[in-house]
């Protein structure tokens, strides 16, 4: 379950490391896999300890971006209709424009198959594996 200030992994090739969940896009609580949710990004890809302006250059966004996200993975176990629970290691999402294409060309790491029945077949196609 995903809610306000939660701590998520950035697994596209955007140039953000870690957001943090700003909002649940819809009427809910919380947000599950497949959920499209608000996200400020907290930290960069690649960021020096020197600074910001050497490193980067070719990021598609950059610390304090706030942009739009589906969830890929939580920590959160979730039943599926076959009775089975899957349950990962981290909490994750790709970032996405506001028409719901990823900004990413390319996502590192296993996403949910839940990503199906919410129609993210773009997200699904870029994945090296679903779980």
């Amino acid at each position: 379950m995903i809610q306000l200030k939660t701590m998520l992994n950035c697994i596209d090739n955007s140039g953000a490391a870690i957001v943090e969940c700003a909002m649940v896009v819809g009427q809910k609580r919380h947000a599950s896999i497949g959920d499209r949710i608000v996200v400020v990004v907290q930290k960069q890809r690649g960021a020096q300890a020197e600074g910001m302006s050497a490193s980067g250059t070719g990021a598609k966004v950059k610390r304090g971006d706030i942009r739009h996200a589906v969830v890929v993975r939580t920590r959160q176990k979730v039943t599926r209709r076959d009775g089975s629970c899957i349950k990962f290691d981290d909490n994750a999402c790709v970032l996405i424009n506001k028409a719901g294409d990823p900004i990413g060309s390319r996502i590192n790491g296993v996403v949910g198959q839940e990503l199906r029945k919410k129609k993210w077949s773009r997200i699904l196609s870029m994945a090296p594996m679903q779980a």
